[in-house]
Parts: C-alpha cells; structure tokens; sequence
C-alpha cells in the first residue's frame, strides 16, 4: 500500500513520508534493533500514525517519497529526527551515513554543502547535544 491509499491532508502526508524516512535509515542494514523499533513507535505516536500505517511503512518505505519542508527550521527538525535514529542502536554505519546525506539533500539541503550539514548532525547527535544546540549548530555549519 502506498501513500496515496491513504486519504491524508497534505500537511499529514509530508509526516507520513518523513516517518518513511526515518524508517529507511532503521532499515538500512537490514535490521531494526529494540532501541530503533522503540523510537519509531514513539515517533509514530508523536505522529499520529496509526498502527496499520505504521506496519505498511515498515514493509515498504521506499514506496514514499521524500517530503521537502518548505520552512528552514521544520528542515533542521527533520534532520534532527533522522540524525537520532542513526543512533538510536548506539552506533553509526557508512552506510547509514549515505542514506543521511542522500535524505538531506531531499529535505532541503544543497549538494554543495549536505556532507557537511550531515556529518556535523551526526557529530552533535553523538555528542548528547539537545535540540536548541543542535539547531544552532546546524544555522551556523549551513551558512553559504
């Protein structure tokens, strides 16, 4: 089942996909470990994803696009989001890594720039910063 089986709003369906997104990077090496399933259905709450959407997202989530925030903040968030749950099995592969920079450049970040964006997200991430310090560091690392 993809997105469009779903009869979402258009603000919902960019939650959707971005959820996918987060679920691409658990997914990446083939495995979902317990902290990773764990933040997942805390996201998938905070989201409003209901059960059954929830386990069709996790067979496919390659079947959603990736959603554009058109706000720089909601970007940063998204980036935040993705950036923990690269973490959340406490550590972080290559590949995870690409699949990252691959994602930020579909939220919004310039090719120029987005392995920089990335591996300072994933440098705070691993540093326990919290979100304010996160996106303050992600304003000025972007900065063209």
């Amino acid at each position: 089942m993809t997105i469009s089986n779903f009869n979402l709003s258009g603000k919902k369906k960019r939650i959707v996909m971005h959820f996918a997104s987060i679920v691409r990077l658990a997914v990446v090496d083939n495995a979902i470990s317990k902290n990773e399933e764990k933040m997942l259905k805390r996201l998938a709450k905070r989201f409003h994803i209901l059960e059954d959407h929830y386990k069709e997202i996790l067979k496919a989530p390659e079947q959603y696009a990736i959603a554009t925030p058109q706000s720089y903040d909601v970007r940063i968030e998204r980036l935040y989001d993705l950036a923990c749950m690269i973490y959340a099995d406490k550590e972080v592969t290559g590949e995870e890594a690409a699949l990252l920079r691959r994602i930020g450049v579909g939220i919004g970040f310039s090719v120029d720039n987005v392995e920089k964006v990335t591996d300072e997200a994933i440098h705070l991430i691993l540093n326990n910063n919290s979100f304010k310090d996160f996106k303050k560091a992600i304003k000025e690392v972007n900065k063209i």
